[in-house]
């Protein structure tokens, strides 16, 4: 694996806020859909699904928020960060 980026330098599960809808992607639940698996963003806790969801709506945050890291839910050890395409592992 390459360095990290220095948005995923150095993180911790601690570093992460509670997930605003735990388990669940807050737009699949408003749209009535399904996801493959989900993202938790680092800055606000949103809980989004993953780019192989028909929704892509982790992705869509990122875009609309500009909120650079995120990791796989349940909570993993894998974080991805948008702005440097990179991935990382919590410490």
């Amino acid at each position: 694996m390459t360095q990290p980026c220095e948005h995923l330098s150095g993180l911790s599960p601690e570093d992460f806020p509670p997930q605003r809808t735990p388990d669940a992607c807050e737009e699949c639940l408003t749209e009535g859909t399904f996801w493959v698996a989900l993202r938790e963003c680092r800055s606000c806790g949103h809980v989004g699904c993953c780019d192989s969801s028909t929704g892509k709506h982790a992705s869509k945050h990122f875009n609309d928020m500009q909120h650079p890291v995120m990791r796989a839910i349940p909570p993993a050890a894998w974080t991805w960060c948008y702005v440097h395409e990179a991935q990382g592992v919590l410490e």
